[in-house]
């Protein structure tokens, strides 16, 4: 397939998506559009409200089975890169992206754009020479443990072949020099281990560790963190492992972390404190064709079969949740935002910008907010 990409100015996309940050309007497309790939998953994490064994109600098979079809894909695509706008693609799944047999020939679809590729991922059904080969940028590797008993703890399916084979491919991503970002979910199995975690990403040369509290619910409240765990990480572990961090130069977000932690009970994102500003960079597409606001199912904003994802970014349905948003008027799943990071992120971008003045004003805390008498989490 032959490269296709085209020159765009996005630092004036940039520009303009916080400029309608500030006029609360939608001025251009997204940077980063996330695309599911795949139901199914060849784990059953604990913590995972689609394939946990915790679970109260379980997903159907039918479901599990569903994946994103090439030609969609290539459409969709197709119709992304005339946004001029999107620079990066996040592709993973309610499942895990390799699951889906097409996996190498979509990401050579965006690579052949432009786009910087990032796969979230267990990397287990990986194959690192094809990865090596397409250049993917970035590899959000989901490791979950960093010992054979915390991780098949974590992964009940998975035994310590698997783990040997997950430190295997990431010794081969090492030796080829990507820095890949590990993810660590932190559960009752892995809190224990948040030191060492930081020892392990540097031994496989990784490029940070995203910690994050586990959201939960539907029956994997179960494996949550216990009070004295709590108590542990905020007094103990967490800043051990900055200093540990520092020592190793291992780039962490435990800054952000501390703040789920202290968040209290099933909550792990202080979301009216922060802001939600994924209305101008971000939208998760589900294998069914759901439109995602963020990457909560909780916030649908629109169907690719009722149109293309171009002309729905700019429509109604989509704005009247922005607006909602910029009021402090918050979803339930809020309090377990998965995008907490980028928020926080964005929301300093806009008060360095704009000032604190125009950042309360867009998180619902102006003066002359609406969402004074509104009920907020």
């Amino acid at each position: 397939m032959s490269a296709i990409i085209q020159r765009i100015d996005f630092g004036q996309a940039r520009k303009l998506r916080l400029q309608g940050v500030k006029d609360g309007q939608i001025l251009t497309g997204p940077q980063t559009v996330h695309i599911d790939l795949a139901n199914g998953c060849n784990t059953n994490c604990t913590t995972c409200w689609d394939h946990s064994p915790l679970l109260t109600l379980a997903r159907t098979i039918e479901w599990k089975r569903k994946q994103f079809d090439f030609q969609a894909f290539s459409l969709l695509a197709a119709d992304l890169a005339s946004m001029n706008s999107v620079e990066a693609v996040i592709l993973s799944g309610m499942g895990d992206p390799f699951v889906n047999p097409a996996i190498y020939q979509i990401i050579e679809v965006c690579k052949n754009y432009g786009w910087h590729v990032t796969l979230l991922t267990n990397a287990l059904l990986a194959n690192p020479e094809k990865i090596l080969s397409l250049k993917v940028d970035m590899m959000l590797i989901s490791v979950n443990g960093v010992s054979p008993k915390s991780y098949t703890a974590f992964h009940p399916n998975l035994r310590q072949s698997d783990f040997d084979r997950l430190c295997h491919l990431l010794e081969a991503f090492a030796w080829a020099g990507k820095r890949f970002k590990h993810v660590q979910v932190i559960n009752r199995d892995t809190a224990s281990e948040l030191v060492e975690m930081i020892r392990f990403a540097n031994k496989y040369n990784a490029k940070s560790i995203t910690y994050k509290l586990a959201s939960l619910g539907h029956g994997t409240e179960l494996c949550a963190i216990t009070e004295e765990q709590r108590s542990q990480l905020l007094t103990d572990l967490i800043p051990i492992a900055h200093q540990e961090a520092k020592k190793l130069k291992i780039e962490t977000n435990l800054d952000v972390f501390r703040e789920q932690v202290t968040a209290g009970g099933l909550a792990t994102a202080p979301i009216k404190d922060v802001g939600c500003f994924m209305g101008w960079n971000y939208s998760r597409i589900t294998v069914e064709g759901k439109i995602l606001f963020c990457c909560s199912t909780e916030v649908e904003v629109g169907h690719l079969a009722q149109g293309k994802f171009s002309e729905q970014w700019y429509g109604k349905e989509w704005q009247e949740v922005r607006e909602k948003l910029m009021q402090g008027r918050y979803y339930p799943s809020c309090a377990q935002c998965g995008k907490l990071n980028q928020n926080v992120k964005i929301g300093q971008k806009i008060k360095e910008k704009f000032g604190e003045e125009i950042y309360l004003l867009r998180t619902g805390r102006g003066k002359n907010s609406e969402a004074k008498n509104s009920q907020n989490l």
